[in-house]
């Protein structure tokens, strides 16, 4: 490019440009170039337009400008000619222990665990670590004198299901008796969930409760009649209390007494879980009297019940009339609110939306409610399925020749789920095996009733296992603790890396169960539930005298 004079011109004429010295290299392109001096190659109009307007851009340095809009009119022209008919599909590795995979694990491991002979005899020889000598014993001190004069009435209204109505009767009994009223027979609060009408004579021995309590605490099945003149014989008109969980015992002296015998009958609803755990040994004593003495179960449950007991022992005469209860929870209410995902595909994922909608409406549909299923199964909370226990106690030991009491409600997908359970321990019984239709007919529409057949089989057996927290297992525990004083008998599963191996596998399940062997026997600290820890607040320890006295007499 020449140089351009800039300086306005004075008259003169600007002196030409000399000429190009003859090693210019514009001079040896068109020697030595592709075409000669003064010939130009052939080009198309839209080469040469393009090529103009480059040379415009980058004489007026407008690129700059420019470059954004040619490069969003490039983008245009590319995405104009490329379809969009196939979306690529990013596929996430999913975390390890988040989705069930337990099928995949029982076909790998079945081969090796069919051919395994070496623990036959499990079940006789589980306790190593067995309670020393009869060193703690139940002791719960009856009192021997009369009563004074009543403060008043106490109406409480005892919700949940069989065990969590279990908690309100004897925290009742403990509030009663602290602050010296009467109390009347618990009412059942009718729940949607489990839908059982029953009353307390249905369940309990009414006459044998009131009886066994008479020189602690006075209790009634009516209300006097002077009573309920006084509130026009309805209930909505008396006094109702609205206590916060958990509340002290202090808080009952200091704000439901002066109540009390103001009105000389109060109303307590709802009362469950309305007690600490941490209460004085008064209040204490009274727990455990009323729980593991005064309860006692119907006399067409008990009866049932213990010969259900009856006939498992016998089916377990291979192994000494020795069985293995196990408290399975999937039924299809558990599986919903749990919000694990299993096998079942969108057939699951319908029903399971269509039980959280019934039994808890709008509850797990709230806006921002977020539900991570994998995050879930990581942490250990979703209920074991039938083919995860039998795997568990395989692993633990227990061959086909053990028997096995199921202690459960309606199982989801039974003929599916249970098919695996049954294929690894044949002996395995359910009430509905065990007992006639005729025989459980009375009870069939009733799940607390249902539940508290369960819980007689259970008590009774050498080993209980429960698969999934709740009030069931913790009561069954602390009363299997107070009558045998067995020691902690619940493997705790939770999240574990599974082995496709089943040596691997069976000294995970091994460790597990002597892990659990091994805690001893447990006391209960402050915040712990009297109901899963009966010892030391229900229970004695015995002098060395005594305990050797029990031991050469045995």
């Amino acid at each position: 490019m020449h140089p351009y004079n800039r300086i306005p011109s004075s008259g003169q004429s600007t002196p030409s440009p000399p000429p190009s010295p003859l090693r210019s290299p514009r001079l040896r392109r068109s020697k030595q170039g592709r075409f000669a001096a003064g010939q130009q190659p052939g080009r198309t109009f839209a080469q040469r337009l393009a090529w103009l307007i480059l040379s415009v851009l980058l004489r007026r340095q407008g690129i700059f400008l420019f470059a954004p809009l040619i490069y969003i009119s490039g983008m245009l022209l590319y995405m104009g000619t490329v379809s969009f008919d196939v979306v690529p599909v990013i596929k996430h590795r999913p975390a390890p222990g988040s989705v069930y995979r337990s099928p995949q694990v029982y076909a790998k491991l079945r081969p090796e665990m069919d051919s395994d002979n070496s623990t036959s005899d499990t079940i006789s020889t589980v306790w190593k670590h067995s309670y020393k000598s009869g060193e703690w014993q139940p002791c719960v001190n009856r009192s021997s004198g009369g009563l004074p004069e009543s403060n008043g009435y106490i109406y409480v209204e005892a919700n949940g299901g069989l065990n969590q109505q279990r908690t309100s009767i004897g925290n009742a009994v403990a509030v009663a008796g602290y602050l010296n009223a009467t109390l009347i027979i618990p009412h059942f609060h009718y729940h949607s969930i489990w839908r059982d009408p029953s009353k307390f004579k249905d369940i309990y021995d009414e006459d044998y409760f009131i009886t066994t309590l008479e020189n602690d605490v006075q209790v009634v099945n009516t209300i006097p009649e002077y009573i309920m003149e006084r509130f026009d014989h309805n209930m909505s008109n008396v006094y109702n209390f609205r206590i916060k969980a958990w509340s002290s015992i202090q808080y009952y002296r200091d704000a439901v007494l002066p109540k009390l015998l103001e009105e000389k009958l109060i109303r307590i609803s709802p009362f469950a879980n309305r007690l600490s755990f941490d209460a004085p040994p008064a209040v204490q004593r009274l727990r455990c009297l009323a729980n593991y003495e005064a309860l006692r179960f119907s006399s067409p449950i008990l009866t049932l019940g213990e010969s259900l007991v009856a006939r498992m022992k016998k089916l377990s005469a291979n192994n000494s009339g020795k069985y293995i209860s196990v408290h399975l929870r999937f039924e299809e209410d558990m599986v919903a609110f749990s919000c694990c995902v299993f096998d079942g595909g969108e057939e699951e994922i319908q029903d399971m939306n269509a039980a959280r909608e019934r039994g808890w409406r709008g509850k797990f549909t709230k806006p921002g409610r977020v539900i991570r299923p994998g995050a879930i199964r990581i942490n250990g909370k979703c209920p074991l399925t039938p083919l995860e226990v039998g795997l568990m106690l395989r692993g633990m030991g227990f061959d086909k020749s053990t028997s096995i009491y199921l202690a459960s409600g309606k199982i989801y997908k039974s003929e599916k789920t249970m098919a695996p359970l049954f294929e690894m321990f044949p002996l395995l019984q359910t009430k509905e095996m065990l007992a006639s239709a005729e025989e459980l007919a009375p009870f069939k529409n009733y799940s607390s009733r249902m539940a508290a057949i369960d819980y007689t089989v259970c008590l009774h057996s050498e080993v209980f296992v429960t698969t999934q927290g709740g009030n069931f297992p913790h009561f069954l525990m602390g009363h299997r603790r107070y009558l045998y004083a067995l020691l902690f008998d619940n493997p705790n599963i939770g999240y574990a890396s599974i082995s496709y191996l089943w040596k691997s596998f069976k000294r995970q399940m091994l460790n597990m169960r002597a892990h659990s062997d091994a805690k001893g026997f447990e006391l209960k600290r402050p915040n712990d539930s009297i109901y899963t820890f009966p010892c030391p607040d229900c229970m004695c320890r015995m002098n060395k005298s005594e305990d050797s006295r029990s031991s050469s007499a045995t």
